[in-house]
């Protein structure tokens, strides 16, 4: 069990040992205990830190490299200041997509958890409006352009999960936490990503009365590790960690890649992947930008990046058009993780069969009918 914060020591004293630790140079910085990043993340998360030392503090720690320890002590922190609402369902995946969007292509992740739960799975996704670093299309902006309800209470996201005619439901920052979602605009002024970056969506905002799983995504190799250390930490009873497009649960559509599993607890093993395995050959790694929306290139090179609402508004369009069982990157993006989520958790015995699955219930509309309920 995580250890108890030290309440003994006034915020402001607290927050001055940190820094004192974390930041003096490359040399002289020493790491702080999983308590003592507990606790000054909590003294940030009650208000009680100047933004100046907050903004010191989560730089110091990116700037030495944050240890799994302190991961886990900002993790900690976050949960304790969560509301955590229970579903009553018995299983429940959580797809954890990066919270500050995407801006390369036309995201599906926001549409997976209604698919999954026309396979009879239970899931859950979560977000932000938009943060840096990279200010993309999140989850909430995509599912309000495509109709839904993105400001439900975490109980009422809770319910919705536990509805038989739904089963997912999507859940913000702004109602899970309230004390991280007001570090926004300071986040903003710091540019770079920082250690709130890399543990925000393994909250795990809800969860199953019993067993609650999760699928995150990640580009950089040295990730999968310290996703799968801290997805274990939260309580997560397995992960799965897709090297998907841009930091996403969905892996590339167009060449093979990895992904990192660990159950019930265990060490995590790398597993290939290969879109093919599951009857897709596409033209491209991921759903391309319209013409209209895509930045324009010099030399090959793209100049600026893509406005992240203009990608939104794009993305609930063809994310609308799979789910009423149209051909295209967009349905095979969600037939691709899909497949990929439903065997991992068993519910299919083998990828084939569930990407079978997946595309019964994007032709029969079933998992439109799950989105739209």
């Amino acid at each position: 069990m995580p250890e108890t914060a030290n309440v003994s020591l006034e915020p402001k004293a607290v927050m001055r040992g940190c820094i004192q630790k974390v930041a003096t140079g490359p040399e002289m910085s020493k790491d702080l205990s999983r308590e003592e990043a507990r606790a000054g993340m909590q003294a940030i998360l009650d208000g009680q830190v100047d933004p100046v030392q907050a903004a010191v503090f989560l730089i110091a720690l990116r700037m030495k490299r944050e240890t799994l320890e302190e991961c886990e002590g900002v993790l900690q922190a976050i949960r304790d200041h969560a509301t955590t609402a229970i579903a009553e369902v018995e299983h429940l995946v959580d797809i954890a997509d990066p919270y500050d969007g995407y801006i390369r292509g036309l995201p599906a992740g926001a549409f997976l958890p209604a698919v999954l739960a026309a396979c009879g799975q239970p899931a859950v996704c979560h977000g932000v409006e938009a943060i840096g670093p990279k200010y993309g299309a999140t989850p909430r902006m995509i599912l309000r352009e495509a109709g839904v309800d993105t400001d439900l209470a975490p109980d009422a996201a809770a319910a919705r999960i536990a509805r038989a005619d739904t089963g997912w439901a999507y859940v913000d920052m702004a109602a899970f936490c309230p004390g991280l979602h007001a570090l926004t605009g300071l986040r903003n002024l710091m540019i770079k990503r920082n250690c709130l970056t890399t543990v925000e969506n393994l909250i795990g905002p809800i969860r199953a009365r019993e067993r609650t799983d999760i699928m995150v995504g990640y580009v950089h190799k040295a990730y999968p590790p310290i996703y799968a250390h801290l997805a274990r930490f939260s309580g997560f009873a397995s992960g799965l960690v897709v090297r998907g497009v841009e930091g996403g649960v969905i892996p590339s559509l167009q060449q093979p890649g990895k992904m990192f599993i660990y159950r019930d607890g265990g060490p995590e093993q790398e597993h290939p992947l290969d879109p093919t395995s599951v009857g897709i050959q596409a033209d491209t790694r991921a759903v391309p930008l319209p013409a209209e929306i895509a930045p324009k290139k010099v030399d090959g090179k793209a100049q600026g990046d893509a406005d992240g609402h203009a990608v939104a508004r794009e993305a609930a369009r063809a994310g609308l058009a799979a789910l009423r069982g149209e051909p295209g990157p967009m349905r095979d993006s969600l037939v691709y993780a899909g497949a990929i989520c439903l065997h991992h958790l068993g519910r299919e015995a083998d990828p084939e069969s569930a990407a079978r699955r997946v595309r019964q219930v994007l032709d029969d509309q079933s998992a439109l009918a799950r989105f739209t309920g």
